[in-house]
């Protein structure tokens, strides 16, 4: 099981957390139809480094940003998810 560092409360267990969707496929309101439906079905999936959205459920219930590695799973930093910041 994951430990993850949630910026608002600290570290919890991975079972408190659900996982959204990687960085890169999250799509805003106001982006074109085109580039949308390119970023929800052409994404990476690298087997290295890689940035997720994660949401803490049974906690705080803040979005938060995962920088985790996608084969060892160990998380490197941990952010809070600021939607102007992360387009």
């Amino acid at each position: 099981m994951l430990q993850i560092d949630c910026p608002w409360c600290g570290p919890r267990a991975q079972i408190e957390f659900a996982y959204e969707r990687t960085l890169d496929s999250v799509v805003t309101l106001d982006m074109a139809p085109a580039k949308a439906i390119a970023r929800l079905s052409t994404r990476a999936n690298p087997r290295g480094l890689d940035d997720e959205l994660w949401r803490h459920s049974y906690g705080c219930r803040e979005w938060l940003v995962l920088r985790r590695h996608r084969v060892t799973h160990e998380i490197v930093a941990t952010a809070v998810y600021d939607p102007a910041l992360h387009r």
